[in-house]
């Protein structure tokens, strides 16, 4: 009787020691597919800064054994403004940027389609938009993918990143009394400050900007009168907290109480070297016709 439950123990100790193998082996298994579980697929990402003439495309696919081709469509569709192939690195990265041309000539919102493959045999297709008007582009920060896992994967990076806050590059006609700041922030339940440092260090103007939903915020600024006396450079800051991802500055160049247009001074300059050419070019050209004796 005592030998018959020694061999029931052994076996009961047997079968416990299998189904603890096997367990262990299932929970490897799900461990590699969870750390492998990016089995499929390509994603794009395209980004554009306002009044920009810059387009950026990143993305991501699986297959790192074909090219990746783009195809760029005007909005009414009727024209391709841009082509290009360029092929993924070894972890499947790649990049392309492209600068709004003269053949970019519609404004609306122009598509970037992205092909791995050709044709029927292409393997994944992706399409994202960006907006140009005037030549110039907007605020562009859109994602498509298509990448599949095949596997539910327990998101482990659930806690939101903060991008911070972003100034756009300043546009300002010629001879204008006032200048428009704008930018964008993640952070909307939070008001903005903005402050206007002359090149003294005089702080000539101070407002608050409470961002739109979207994260949108904008400022009209205008110059002139006793605060705005000094020429030379203004700087522009704006302030959402104490972390530098949410402090961002930029520059106006103000003269006689207007606002200068950017690469004013420079154009100026070569409009003088210009005039300064011709003149030593006549000059020379009219001393060569005096006849030698």
């Amino acid at each position: 009787m005592l030998g018959g439950n020694r061999m029931n123990f052994k076996r009961s100790t047997t079968s416990m020691a299998i189904a603890l193998m096997a367990l262990s082996l299932v929970s490897m298994t799900s461990i590699q597919q969870d750390a492998f579980a990016q089995t499929q697929g390509m994603s794009i990402t395209v980004t554009a800064d306002k009044g920009s003439d810059t387009i950026t495309v990143t993305g991501q696919t699986v297959s790192k054994i074909s090219d990746v081709t783009f195809t760029v469509t005007s909005p009414s569709g009727s024209n391709v403004v841009a082509i290009d192939q360029i092929s993924p690195d070894n972890n499947g990265n790649f990049m392309k940027v492209f600068k709004v041309g003269p053949t970019w000539t519609e404004n609306g919102f122009y598509k970037i389609k992205a092909m791995q493959g050709i044709g029927t045999n292409s393997l994944y297709t992706l399409n994202v938009f960006v907006e140009v008007a005037n030549g110039m582009t907007k605020r562009t920060s859109e994602t498509e993918s298509n990448l599949e896992t095949g596997i539910f994967t327990p998101n482990t990076t659930n806690v939101a990143k903060d991008r911070g806050l972003f100034l756009d590059k300043i546009i300002i006609e010629n001879g204008s009394t006032m200048f428009e700041v704008t930018g964008n922030t993640d952070r909307v339940s939070q008001d903005i400050t903005l402050k206007v440092i002359a090149p003294n260090g005089n702080v000539v103007k101070v407002t608050q900007i409470s961002p739109m939903l979207d994260g949108e915020f904008a400022a009209k600024i205008t110059v002139g009168g006793p605060l705005w006396k000094q020429d030379g450079l203004y700087t522009v800051k704006v302030q959402q907290f104490d972390d530098p991802k949410y402090t961002a500055s930029t520059e106006v160049d103000i003269k006689d109480g207007v606002v200068v247009p950017e690469f004013g001074t420079i154009a100026a300059m070569i409009l003088a070297v210009a005039i300064i050419s011709i003149i030593a070019i006549s000059a020379k050209s009219r001393l060569s016709i005096i006849p030698r004796y």
